[in-house]
């Protein structure tokens, strides 16, 4: 049995704190909103976020970040991105050395372009960083349906571990040692999600999506290769598989918020319509500006943020992205 502490009480952070008490793990699912400890305290759910899953009463629950970490043999960081440099600025004052961060968060910080394992290593240089990621929607983790995701880790013998903590019969982990490539899938499957939403909110059907989930998994893959991550990373869990389950379920907040874009919603308009962080919104601009920096083309991501923060309406994003110079699918392949 392992101690940890689940930092972050969002669907995400209660579902994996619901998930390995289930495992035989000691748990504390920590918050820094007092209010909303003394809600689950109460009630034993997150009646806003992950109504219906049952919070056990083994499970401890503090907004008290010192008591949270202590002699906890792993920390999961499951705090929007927008708000995991704060976190890990204020752990790094209860922190060991050596102690292991799973951050589980997806995104890019917008201000330096760091993926958010290099956040938080930049705050707590002391810790062993290592993330899960995958096509892992909150909802479905928390009842208990099959599940799979990668943990990316420096070596071998840390991935196996974390491996081991989460693994159970509903919830299968891969390891890898390409960090990089699954925290880059992670981020920009989100921005590429907005635009499938947007396709279902102007009506457009299958192709539409199918075109957009292809051509995203392609632009995902040229910058994460050119940031130095693995192709295979891009085909695995955290690139297409997150791709595939972000731009197709209505359990994914960025597709909502697209589908509400596509109906020609304000960003602001469907960021509040959906209720929780859509962090695709967080990711497009950094995503843009990753893409500028490594001269990586990346159509998708460049009219996404257009209609997002230019108000460029959703239908003529679209039509610009078809109307676009003839390209080859396999640029260097040879013709016979």
């Amino acid at each position: 049995m392992s101690k940890v502490a689940i930092l972050g009480a969002g669907s995400w952070g209660t579902a994996l704190a619901v998930l390995l008490n289930n495992n035989g793990q000691e748990v504390t699912l920590w918050s820094a909103l007092s209010d909303e400890v003394e809600e689950l305290k109460k009630t034993r759910e997150h009646g806003s976020k992950l109504p219906g899953v049952h919070i056990d009463e083994n499970i401890m629950l503090t907004d008290d970040l010192k008591t949270a970490m202590e002699h906890k043999d792993v920390l999961v960081l499951a705090v929007p991105s927008s708000f995991t440099r704060k976190t890990a600025h204020d752990m790094s004052e209860y922190i060991l050395s050596g102690q292991i961060v799973v951050n589980v968060a997806k995104g890019i910080e917008e201000s330096t372009l760091y993926t958010l394992s290099q956040v938080i290593t930049d705050e707590i240089p002391e810790a062993r960083v290592c993330v899960l990621s995958g096509p892992s929607h909150a909802e479905e983790v928390g009842k208990g349906l099959p599940t799979t995701c990668v943990v990316g880790a420096e070596t071998k013998e840390l991935a196996e571990y974390v491996q081991g903590i989460f693994m159970s019969d509903v919830f299968r982990v891969y390891t890898s040692p390409d960090i990089l490539g699954i925290e880059v899938g992670a981020a920009l499957k989100n921005v590429i999600a907005l635009a499938a939403g947007c396709a279902d909110g102007m009506g457009y059907g299958d192709n539409t999506k199918a075109a957009l989930i292809t051509r995203g998994i392609a632009e995902i893959t040229r910058l994460g290769l050119a940031m130095g991550g693995e192709a295979g990373t891009f085909a695995g869990l955290s690139g297409i598989g997150d791709l595939i389950v972000t731009c197709a379920s209505m359990h994914s907040r960025n597709r909502r918020a697209g589908i509400l874009i596509g109906k020609g919603y304000t960003c602001k308009q469907a960021m509040d319509e959906v209720k929780m962080v859509v962090e695709g919104v967080y990711s497009a601009k950094a995503a843009k500006k990753l893409g500028e920096k490594y001269g990586v083309a990346m159509p998708i991501t460049e009219e996404v943020c257009k209609v997002l923060f230019e108000d460029k309406p959703a239908g003529e994003a679209l039509k610009d992205l078809m109307n676009r110079e003839g390209k080859d699918e396999l640029p260097g392949a040879e013709w016979k």
